[in-house]
């Protein structure tokens, strides 16, 4: 059984910083396709950043580049993704996510955290 949690989110002004967290067992960092996801009101989750099995791949959304950076500690199975300059709108639902490689350099998401929030205010 895979177990995602999260932890690291809360509130904190424009231009801050955040880390969060997630521990993973079930699914090991060094095996499965690991990400950050971000839920608002009203719409879908987004992919934030993934890193991929296999290459330690790492990918981002157009909106993070350069401001966060994700990363996994395999003996510890966790992780991370730090946050930094952030602007009011990264605020949303942050939830870890793991999944079995799949064709073309993709992930099978399937596994997911409870969520943290993160609120970055102006």
């Amino acid at each position: 059984q895979v177990q995602l949690v999260e932890s690291g989110g809360g509130s904190v002004q424009a231009g801050g910083s955040l880390r969060l967290s997630c521990a993973a067992s079930g699914c090991s960092t060094s095996s499965c396709c690991m990400g950050w996801f971000r839920q608002v009101p009203g719409k879908s989750r987004a992919i934030v950043a993934g890193i991929y099995a296999g290459d330690a791949n790492t990918r981002y959304a157009d909106s993070v580049k350069g401001r966060f950076t994700i990363s996994q500690d395999n003996p510890k199975n966790t992780l991370y993704l730090q946050m930094n300059s952030l602007k009011p709108e990264d605020t949303g639902m942050y939830y870890c996510a793991a999944g079995r490689p799949a064709g073309s350099g993709g992930c099978a998401w399937t596994y997911w955290g409870q969520g943290t929030q993160v609120t970055v205010s102006s």
